[in-house]
């Protein structure tokens, strides 16, 4: 799996006092920690970079002097975007476009100019679609769009937006429909990659159980052959889950997905703690903040 490290993102205080102060210590620090970890690409997520959209370009040369890996830059703001695209040494990714008329109209002929790969999420200008095969429906309709401007299905990523599991029957019920666009989208798409923020799942959840409810889910999406996560690439053990080297867990997940009694008594506390997970994401368990207590 390509795994897209999440870790420079303007929503932590550090990074936005770094990208407000120009700190390129705090930047370069996270590139190489996440370098180090196994991440694929580094992720800057800047927000919209409103005041000063020279700062994107900043941000990627600063990264792109300590660490020899692709970026993927994350902001809405075109002008920000196209700073970035501008001087990067390797060929980035572009997070994201979406079927957004506005997002169609200014991201993807940025995609096309600058020959980058392109995250197309399933969001349009009537929202989130709430099921998988509308989901696929809202990313044909913008692939589409995409392929006429010059941009082949193999430059293209399709996201189709990760939803709090928190808020129990909506949450819940997005999950399943983002197994079910995972699974359709090679097959109806040949050539496009899936990729989603995977920690969007956890918000809402109590801070000491947000990475359970991570590693679980990336678990349960990479059986249905999701290509690429955007996560902490500092979590050990979600980087070894992604690595293959959590076999016993991914077992244990897939065994309970596919309803198999699993006698909890035989188990340790961190595999019992994987299979009432595993419950909730799969929707047999109505989630509630002490999932783990049932």
């Amino acid at each position: 799996m390509v795994i897209i490290g999440e870790n420079i993102h303007v929503i932590a205080r550090k990074v936005s006092t770094a990208i407000r102060e120009k700190d390129a210590k705090v930047i370069q620090d996270l590139a190489r920690a996440q370098a180090d970890a196994g991440a694929d690409y580094i992720d800057l997520n800047l927000g919209f970079c409103r005041k000063d959209p020279t700062i994107m370009g900043w941000a990627v040369n600063v990264v792109q002097n300590v660490v020899d890996l692709p970026l993927s830059m994350d902001t809405m703001n075109p002008l920000a975007m196209e700073e970035g695209l501008k001087v990067c040494k390797k060929r980035p990714l572009l997070n994201s476009a979406s079927g957004k008329t506005d997002s169609k109209e200014q991201m993807l002929p940025l995609a096309k100019k600058y020959n980058c790969d392109v995250v197309i999420s399933v969001i349009n200008d009537k929202g989130m679609p709430a099921e998988g095969d509308s989901k696929l429906d809202s990313i044909l309709d913008t692939v589409a769009y995409a392929n006429e401007l010059g941009i082949p299905n193999e430059n293209i990523w399709a996201d189709p937006i990760a939803l709090p599991v928190s808020t129990a029957g909506e949450g819940q019920k997005n999950a399943l429909a983002t197994y079910e666009f995972v699974e359709m989208l090679t097959e109806a798409l040949p050539g496009l990659k899936s990729t989603l923020g995977l920690s969007n799942v956890s918000n809402g959840a109590p801070m000491e159980l947000r990475p359970l409810l991570n590693h679980v889910y990336l678990i349960m999406l990479a059986r249905k052959g999701l290509y690429s996560s955007i996560h902490d690439a500092l979590d050990k053990e979600i980087m070894d889950i992604s690595k293959d080297r959590k076999q016993n867990l991914v077992d244990l997940v897939y065994r309970t997905w596919d309803g198999e009694e699993i006698d909890l008594s035989s188990l340790s506390q961190e595999e019992i703690n994987y299979v009432k997970t595993a419950k909730v994401l799969s929707g047999e368990v109505l989630y509630s903040d002490a999932w783990l207590e049932g």
